[in-house]
């Protein structure tokens, strides 16, 4: 086999031209791919970054259905004092777990006292909420950081809407499950900019203001949201806190919760697959040019060196040394490539990185482009290339292996 690799080599250097060819198409192909995942990870995680750590929290639990309903955040499906306690036991003993956040969510009516128009309310812990989504402050462009009781964050479109500037004073009336109508003054403390564009109508206050509005007698939580330590164990930990869960049965023995992660609930999670859709197609490409590069390469090799071929059959060589010496020279062309590729995408991705580049993000203006290769991705990639390196040289090989010698000795 060592005298293979030395003849294989051999021959790959006596058509340096040709061989410095296949070889670049090999490494720009793996250069493009390295970029273009290093870059569009970096799109991905940004995203979910900005959404997980500024409104959603990597994963919620509700009581059961109350997803379903969600739209409509409907009160009656609250979680009563009887299975927050029991949830919280649970959530507390999880060591994967670095916070949560209880919440009350509910629409209301909001009022400027000459103008009125609908509201999304989150009923927080500041201290909590802050915590578990620790973008939420970043996104108060006017007024407090720190939100007090009796006072109130709005969304950016509402504020222009109604014109409200921080500290005016406005009204929140909303209607409790038993359908009575409440009001309660609030005073403007800061305005936030939206998460996900100029849509968001969520506003915040302190969960006893929400309770008073809502004329609730007792705790009462829409929402538990959660961050994990380490957001690469989200599915894991979300199997393992999902059996814990399905333990919990109400009286008539159904699961009281119900738990998503932040793809169940986020429409943004469509974005983030079609971004590694285009990812797999972009290796797919890769593919076709590794794949009709050394084919093209080894065929070229088998009519060029026909008579060799035959003389080397005459003299007694078998059909599958001669095989396998021409798919060692597609191994060995995907090897140069792969790690010519590699290095030379390593450095483009520093240069990438030092370069800082900037980009916006829905509302959130000036973030660095920080692209990441991961050696799982260099790994993967570098076995994809020399595998389809051999599968390509396998064709010209066997027919190099299947010449008659006195025909091939022939050949002009």
């Amino acid at each position: 086999m060592g005298n293979l690799f030395k003849i294989a080599i051999r021959n790959l250097l006596r058509y340096k031209r040709r061989t410095l060819l296949t070889a670049s198409l090999i490494t720009i192909g793996v250069v493009f791919v390295l970029v273009f995942i290093s870059v569009s990870g970096s799109f991905k995680n940004m995203m979910i970054g900005q959404i997980t750590d500024s409104m959603i929290g990597h994963m919620q639990v509700h009581r059961k259905g109350y997803v379903a309903s969600i739209e409509n955040l409907p009160l009656n499906l609250n979680l009563k004092a009887g299975a927050i306690a029991r949830l919280e036991n649970i959530l507390d003993k999880q060591t994967e777990i670095e916070s949560y956040s209880p919440r009350i969510k509910f629409g209301g009516m909001f009022s400027n006292f000459m103008e009125t128009t609908n509201i999304r309310l989150n009923g927080i812990y500041p201290d909590k909420e802050l915590k578990t989504v620790p973008l939420l402050a970043s996104r108060v462009t006017e007024g407090k950081k720190v939100l007090d009781k009796g006072e109130i964050w709005i969304p950016q479109l509402l504020a222009k809407g109604m014109k409200a500037k921080v500290g005016d004073t406005i009204v929140v009336v909303a209607t409790n499950k038993d359908g009575s109508v409440n009001g309660k003054q609030f005073v403007v403390s800061g305005v936030l900019e939206s998460a996900t564009g100029p849509g968001g109508r969520d506003g915040y206050i302190r969960i006893e203001d929400a309770i008073e509005v809502l004329r609730m007698e007792g705790m009462e939580i829409s929402e538990f949201a959660i961050r994990l330590k380490d957001f690469g164990k989200l599915h894991k930990f979300n199997e393992k806190l999902s059996g814990l869960l399905s333990k919990e049965l109400n009286q008539q023995e159904k699961p009281i919760f119900e738990l998503h992660t932040w793809e169940k609930l986020s429409p943004f999670y469509n974005i983030a697959r079609m971004i590694d859709v285009m990812t797999f197609f972009i290796k797919l490409m890769l593919i076709a040019i590794v794949l009709i590069s050394i084919m093209n390469v080894m065929i070229m090799a088998v009519y060029e060196r026909i008579r060799e071929i035959g003389t080397i059959a005459a003299i007694g060589t078998m059909p599958g040394k001669i095989l396998n010496m021409f798919v060692i020279e597609g191994f060995c062309l995907g090897v140069v490539g792969a790690v010519i590729g590699n290095i030379v995408g390593i450095a483009l991705i520093f240069i990438l990185n030092a370069s800082k580049i900037t980009f916006n993000f829905g509302q959130q203006k000036d973030l660095i482009l920080q692209a990441n290769i991961y050696p799982y991705d260099l790994i993967v990639i570098s076995v994809i290339v020399i595998i389809v390196s051999v599968i390509a040289s396998l064709q010209p090989a066997f027919k190099a292996s299947r010449m008659e010698p006195i025909k091939a000795l022939r050949h002009v």
